[in-house]
């Protein structure tokens, strides 16, 4: 992918890491299975993704992580998710300063719950959860994908040049 990125556009300058997946489950109710899928995606996959799109990077190069605000508000029953978006935020940090050098910047951003395709199939939207989320997100209301959109663009653009290593909370306010 990241070969063939170059080869279209002749550089490579951004990377964005949107891939996941998500099955909440409470402890007695996590396989090796359900810890792998979700391990393998949000964070091999990314480790990989990231390790092939570097090679091609150079300094301005931005590489925007998509956590989760679970890592802030830990819910019952997404230990296993809310590792790999742990483990996310900690890899953001550390790709920050082995990037540093060659100014290469690494930044995540951490959505609360936005209305998703991904949302409405896990049946998220129009739920208890949801509804309970929003009475607590002070912005009163569930995120929409344009609300997440222009901060990505934010953290791939120059105007985010003195940032890395840093984790934005995009809950509307949620804590």
């Amino acid at each position: 992918l990241a070969e063939a990125a170059v080869e279209h556009f002749g550089r490579l300058d951004v990377l964005v890491n949107n891939s996941g997946v998500y099955e909440f489950g409470a402890l007695e109710e996590i396989t090796e299975e359900h810890y792998h899928r979700q391990f393998n995606t949000n964070v091999l996959g990314l480790l990989l993704v990231t390790q092939a799109a570097a090679k091609h990077m150079g300094e301005g190069g931005s590489i925007v992580n998509v956590s989760s605000l679970v890592t802030r508000i830990v819910p019952a029953a997404s230990a296993v998710y809310t590792g790999t978006k742990g483990a996310v935020d900690a890899i953001t940090g550390v790709l920050s300063q082995e990037l540093g050098p060659r100014r290469i910047r690494v930044n995540a951003v951490n959505p609360g719950i936005v209305e998703t395709e991904g949302t409405h199939s896990a049946g998220f939207i129009g739920s208890e959860f949801e509804a309970d989320i929003v009475t607590k997100t002070p912005l009163g209301r569930t995120g929409q994908p344009q609300d997440i959109a222009s901060i990505v663009t934010f953290l791939a653009s120059d105007d985010s040049h003195w940032l890395t290593g840093e984790r934005l909370y995009a809950g509307g306010g949620l804590r």
